[in-house]
């Protein structure tokens, strides 16, 4: 199957010709930390200026085979998504197509056979051009036993530390590696980690002797191949930093203010959730240390760059010790790409976007080569007036910080050229703040909200001043409920997303139910249990209802407080854990068979459903970090049925969209039961709940539904607003 037939033939980009620049994005990889790549090579694909530039995007699988990846499977949450349907939907490449295929490769791959100098070799010996550091800084670079020799060699402190091969780790005798240990002056607690890994992969904290052998074990297996060595490491206290540092046109370093890392609650290091989950641990920029400090780390840091020979940009890790001393734990040839990553959390500092910055990146690197990336000059006579569009995130829900990557992914997906974007933070009093880009950058709502300053807050009845649009971007509580509907409805400002009723209606789920049960959709079996009392009500509920159960709030969302009850003697402590949260009542549902999917819908009078989402749950109900940590959950799409439940599955949820009087789009879920397993032997869809603000953020299921019929983030987000303004029907 030929994608991208125009790609072929051998094109020469420095000679001022009116083709684009193609850069190959490439993502996936062999490393355990694909996954991160994956998202970060959508953020490079999302954020690439396609004016001067053709994006194409390619993937590499865990077994070495080269994609050109469709734009259905670029918005994917997970790689398993769609890597099954790769050799029959996608074009397949071998690695001597690149030098024909793409002009320069920004590299998006992370981990071994990416960061070490095997990725920089191919593609030296096929002569295209990269991203990123070169063959020597690669290899050094991820090998954290050799890079600690050259940054001390350099006079640069690092953790005091020793090092097993993989045959010492089997042959370990504890007592003799406690000596050593405090030979080497370090102490319990200490760190235990893979010599070869990153994104805190395969790390633990170690107590005390006893623990050493499991931690050591883990962190040699840790990765695709075969063992390898290990680091012990003293475990330093101080202020952990991470240090970003680019190259000018002159090659001269620059590094953005420093980001101070505060991993949360009890954790004792800062650990892969932190990282990649929204709103996890503090990362606090500028970090919480004297000008003359952060400029001390700063200049050890760029030395480290220079001592591992490192080009463009690096991200070094470290710790600020209350001595005062500067001890470097991690340098990084290449950094992760995900949308609130270090590397744009602190570029956003200095009020560089996204946009800037990845091209400032690739066209530094062109100039080392000798390419000139093509300026398009506008037609400024042609340019139409933009409309202004507010997007408004956070809220007082539970559901806060998925609506905070909802809200930042919409602004930077916004078309730059039709619309003028402001972001807009709701507080936990429904206050309303315009944020920086520095602030949008922000880790969690906590963070932005103790950074707002007075000034900053807009009144609600301002905004028809201030916009043309506002988009939603809140999910749950007043933001969902038909509240911020109705207010932008008084203040006769346009919207995206249903109505002041379809809103109210939808935030119930057992009052959606009850609805749409009257009128002909099966639902679940469900009962509302209040908090007082509730013990009386069990065994009524379990004689009606069966076991397994389903315990859940009637009007929250994002798999918040969901539990599944699969012995009587559990519902009562299930119950009580849950109304020890701020919750008072309590939906209680049968526990439905069947294939769990889910469903978007976009439209006003003429609507289009898109092909539904399976979603696998591995604990049998789908939990957050399934929802939205990269690599957990599974979606497959569309999902494997046959076209009549397909076409069964979509007629049945343009039939409640439309029963509910949803308009602009929507997210339904549902199960399907084929003829076994549904209780009349007809295939029927139970549908679960209707999610009138859905999730936006990066990864969502809503854009690869889109993409699967060929509609781009940006283009989905387009139509929302074009529905929400009355523009289309």
């Amino acid at each position: 199957m030929i994608l991208y037939g125009h790609l072929r033939g051998s094109m020469n980009r420095c000679d001022g010709s009116s083709s684009k620049i193609r850069i190959g994005v490439l993502m996936g990889g062999k490393s355990v930390e694909r996954e991160v790549s994956f998202n970060s090579g959508r953020t490079i694909c999302d954020h690439i200026d396609t004016d001067r530039y053709e994006v194409i995007p390619i993937f590499q699988t865990a077994c070495n085979k080269l994609f050109i990846l469709p734009l259905k499977f670029l918005h994917r949450g997970k790689i398993s998504d769609f890597e099954h349907r790769l050799y029959d939907e996608a074009e397949e490449i071998v690695w001597d197509d690149l030098r024909d295929t793409v002009d320069f490769i920004y590299i998006a791959v992370h981990g071994r056979f990416a960061e070490d100098g095997t990725l920089q070799g191919m593609l030296e010996v096929f002569g295209v051009p990269y991203l990123g550091s070169k063959l020597f800084a690669s290899a050094c670079g991820i090998d954290k036993i050799f890079q600690k020799k050259l940054l001390l060699d350099h006079g640069i402190f690092v953790a005091n530390d020793i090092s097993l091969t993989p045959n010492q780790v089997k042959l370990c005798d504890t007592q003799k590696l406690h000596d050593e240990l405090i030979q080497a002056g370090i102490l319990f607690p200490c760190i235990v980690k893979p010599a070869l890994e990153g994104s805190s992969l395969g790390i633990s904290v170690v107590n005390s002797p006893g623990d050493l052998v499991p931690a050591l074990r883990k962190a040699s297996h840790e990765g695709v191949t075969a063992e390898q060595s290990v680091l012990i490491e003293e475990k330093i206290d101080g202020m952990e930093f991470t240090c970003i540092g680019i190259q000018g046109d002159d090659n001269t370093w620059q590094t953005f203010p420093l980001t101070e890392v505060v991993p949360e609650g009890e954790a004792r290091f800062y650990d892969y959730e932190q990282k990649y989950m929204p709103g996890r641990a503090n990362k606090i920029t500028p970090a919480r240390c004297s000008r003359q400090m952060s400029e001390k780390i700063q200049d050890i840091c760029i030395c480290a760059g220079e001592a591992l020979d490192f080009s463009t940009f690096f991200r070094i890790d470290g710790f600020l010790k209350h001595d005062g001393s500067v001890v470097i734990i991690d340098p990084n040839t290449l950094s992760g790409m995900g949308p609130a990553s270090f590397l744009f959390h602190q570029a956003a500092e200095v009020g560089m976007n996204h946009t800037e910055l990845i091209n400032h990146l690739i066209d530094v690197e062109l100039k080392k080569y000798g390419l000139v990336g093509k300026q398009n000059i506008m037609d400024t006579k042609k340019k139409r007036a933009k409309k202004t569009v507010v997007v408004l995130f956070g809220g007082s829900s539970n559901e806060r910080e998925i609506s905070l990557e909802s809200g930042r992914n919409v602004c930077y997906k916004l078309s730059p050229s039709k619309y003028n974007v402001i972001p807009v933070f709701v507080d936990l009093n429904m206050k309303l703040y315009k944020l920086s880009s520095r602030l949008l950058l922000q880790n969690s709502t906590r963070e932005i909200a103790e950074r707002l300053e007075d000034d900053s807050q807009i009144l609600w009845a301002d905004l028809p001043k201030v916009c043309d649009f506002v988009f939603i971007a809140l999910h749950g509580g007043e933001g969902e409920n038909g509240s911020v509907q109705g207010t932008l409805e008084m203040l006769d400002l346009p919207y995206n997303g249903p109505g002041v009723l379809a809103s109210a209606l939808c935030m119930d789920k057992y009052k959606t139910n009850q609805f749409l049960q009257k009128r002909g959709f099966s639902v679940p079996k469900s009962r509302l249990v209040i908090k007082e009392g509730f013990e009386k009500q069990c065994e009524i509920i379990e004689a009606e209802f069966g076991i397994p159960l389903i315990v859940k709030p009637h009007d929250d969302g994002c798999s918040m407080y969901v539990k599944k009850v699969d012995e009587k003697s559990d519902l009562k402590k299930v119950l009580k854990e849950f109304f020890e949260t701020e919750k008072a009542v309590a939906l209680v549902e049968e526990c439905v068979a069947g294939m769990e999917l889910t469903c978007g819908v976009v439209g006003n009078e003429e609507v289009r459903v898109f092909p539904p989402s399976l979603a696998v749950a591995a604990g049998g109900i789908l939990s957050i970090e399934e929802k939205f940590l990269p690599g957990a959950g599974e979606n497959q799409t569309p999902a494997p049925l046959p076209p009549e439940a397909l076409q069964l599955v979509q007629k049945t949820i343009e039939g409640v969209y439309r029963e509910v009087g949803c308009r602009g789009y929507s997210r339904i879920d549902c199960f399907y039961q084929d003829e076994t397993i549904s209780p009349d032997k007809k295939p029927r869809v139970v549908v679960l709940e209707v999610n009138t603000l859905p999730g936006l953020t990066p990864a969502t299921c809503l854009f690869h539904q889109a993409a699967e019929i060929g509609m781009k983030p940006m283009e989905l987000l387009d139509t929302i607003v074009a529905l929400g303004l009355g523009l289309v029907t």
